[in-house]
């Protein structure tokens, strides 16, 4: 199966027609929530879904006789709203896995931070650390926000309910002094926002994803409208001393065009499951993932994939493993 072909196919089916596919045979579908498709989620997920499918059980990995993928497992990226949407459905088995940010998956297995008075979301599993993400607030160059303080009674996105940015995007307005109510807020995707930044319908947007993202790849290449306004100095290193997940992130100069090095804070985007899913299907397919002729070539789908690393898998996890997984890490000497 072609990343083309899954994708193709999601935009076809839909997200919420996924989520209510039954899930009795996982062997034949096992689904990957991800987020919006200007994100980075997205075609990461794409990319893992093919890695590790294999629906006919001969497909070989090019120029090998290794079998790669799990045999009669078809795997699919699903879009979703991101890491809150995620977290529930995986808990609810609604979806079989999804990808989250590390602090969603900490607060929503705990029942604190966003998730305070809640019911903890116990069912949660990881299965991998992926790579790192970083806090874009784009602006219009015109609109002249130099720092985050500079939004108050500014036209902004704090991204789309469900989603991890949201949540983080409070997390720094309140830590550069800002309530909610001091900026215009709106609640849309990245995709939808970055329209509007164009018709100077907004000043600005977050968004939380391992850069590139196309969608602000595209704003840059294609208008020269926007900058990337730096979220450092005495609030940020607050965040992070009183958020352990999250850690100080560079997004090099290379990364958009007419952009130069820009400093950040960023947060690990995990891949959880739910406790239910088989342990020996999890088994497998995290044998598949980490199958080094599986990925053979990431960054030729998007350059995050290029942190992908058994050796980095645990890194930040604070969640218990799933079985399956754990299994593999132990015996490839991984996890003591």
């Amino acid at each position: 199966m072609r990343i083309g072909q899954v994708l193709l196919g999601l935009i076809a089916l839909g997200a919420s027609a996924l989520f209510g596919l039954s899930h009795a045979d996982v062997r034949e579908r096992f689904r990957i929530g991800t987020g919006a498709t200007g994100g980075t989620y997205y075609p990461i997920g794409g990319m893992i879904a093919n890695a590790i499918s294999n629906p006919s059980g001969e497909a070989r990995c090019p120029k090998t006789d290794v079998i790669c993928g799990v045999k009669g497992l078809t795997a699919v990226a699903v879009t979703s709203a991101g890491s809150v949407e995620n977290v529930r459905a995986v808990n609810d088995a609604l979806i079989e896995s999804a990808f989250a940010q590390a602090d969603i998956t900490y607060w929503a297995f705990r029942g604190t931070g966003i998730f305070d008075g809640q019911p903890p979301l116990a069912n949660l599993r990881a299965v991998a650390n992926l790579f790192p993400e970083s806090m874009h607030l784009v602006v219009r160059r015109d609109a002249r926000v130099r720092s985050v303080v500079d939004l108050r009674g500014r036209r902004v996105s704090l991204d789309q309910p469900g989603s991890g940015t949201l949540v983080n995007a409070r997390v720094v307005l309140t830590a550069f002094g800002l309530k909610e109510s001091d900026v215009k807020a709106e609640y849309i995707a990245a995709a939808v926002a970055a329209d509007k930044l164009v018709r100077n319908e907004l000043d600005a947007f977050f968004l939380v994803a391992g850069a590139p993202v196309r969608t602000v790849a595209d704003l840059a290449a294609n208008t020269g409208l926007i900058e990337l306004v730096p979220i450092i100095g005495a609030p940020a290193e607050a965040v992070i001393a009183k958020q352990p997940f999250f850690r100080a992130t560079t997004i090099p100069a290379d990364t958009y065009d007419g952009i130069e090095t820009v400093a950040s804070i960023g947060v690990g985007a995990q891949w959880i499951v739910g406790a239910q899913v088989d342990a020996d299907l999890i088994y497998e397919i995290t044998a598949a993932l980490w199958n080094p002729l599986s990925l053979s070539a990431p960054a030729s789908i998007h350059k995050r994939a290029g942190f992908l690393s058994p050796e980095r898998a645990l890194i930040g996890i604070a969640i218990p493993l799933h079985p399956g997984a754990e299994r593999f890490y132990r015996e490839q000497g991984l996890l003591k």
